[in-house]
């Protein structure tokens, strides 16, 4: 019985999860409250304060899904044993870039608490630990373009990937605050081929194949 009811909490804090992205994705963090939240969902006020403390618990819980996609699709390129590491760059800076482009009002919010992340201001909770992991994996992928000879080896993979996340992040950060910067997908292409040049053994050689598609493709959509 306990099983069943672990189960239940579970599909209910999902459902609370779905129902503060569609309504911050339409409306903005500012315009939406608890109480909308819960109406959306379909329980009752206070149990969206039994599964998270504040709304701002809501963005950080959002964050840690966003997290945990960007983490998914790290392992997909790490998986890929013929794309060359630039063209799966490319296809990282794409990909997010068409997922965040989608979602804009929402992803205000989740970029607020990555930057919290990335200052210190949330030690030691989960999203803090999915950053590192994935950072960890940006690092294997750089790593492994190494060995297979696309990526310069001059460069230390840490120092890569430390590079390739602050640009990224910056790129999308100055897109999400800037209502009249351009697409999103164009300024991330753009930035890839600017991390690329210094850093691809021969970046042109790749720049017109075929990006791998690394988004997971999930039940209801793509996003969190």
């Amino acid at each position: 019985m306990s099983g069943l009811r672990e189960q239940n909490r579970t599909e209910q804090r999902e459902r609370i999860l779905t129902a503060a992205w569609d309504l911050f994705a339409e409306r903005g963090f500012d315009e939406v409250t608890v109480a909308d939240v819960a109406a959306a969902a379909g329980v009752a006020r206070a149990t969206v304060f039994n599964h998270f403390e504040s709304k701002q618990g809501l963005v950080e819980a959002l964050t840690v899904r966003n997290l945990d996609l960007y983490g998914e699709m790290l392992e997909r390129a790490l998986a890929d044993p013929d794309t060359p590491t630039p063209v799966l760059v490319r296809a990282l800076f794409d990909g997010i870039g068409t997922g965040i482009e989608n979602t804009r009002r929402v992803q205000r919010g989740v970029f607020r608490e990555i930057a919290r992340l990335q200052l210190g201001f949330d030690e030691g909770g989960p999203a803090q630990r999915m950053n590192e992991a994935n950072l960890a994996r940006v690092v294997a992928l750089f790593e492994l373009g190494q060995k297979r000879g696309d990526v310069r080896r001059d460069h230390d993979p840490d120092a890569l990937a430390l590079a390739f996340s602050n640009l990224v992040n910056g790129t999308i950060t100055g897109w999400l605050f800037n209502e009249s910067e351009p697409s999103l997908r164009e300024r991330m292409r753009a930035a890839a081929e600017v991390f690329l040049g210094p850093v691809a053994e021969d970046a042109l050689a790749t720049r017109e194949q075929a990006l791998p598609d690394l988004i997971p493709h999930r039940p209801g959509g793509d996003t969190p």
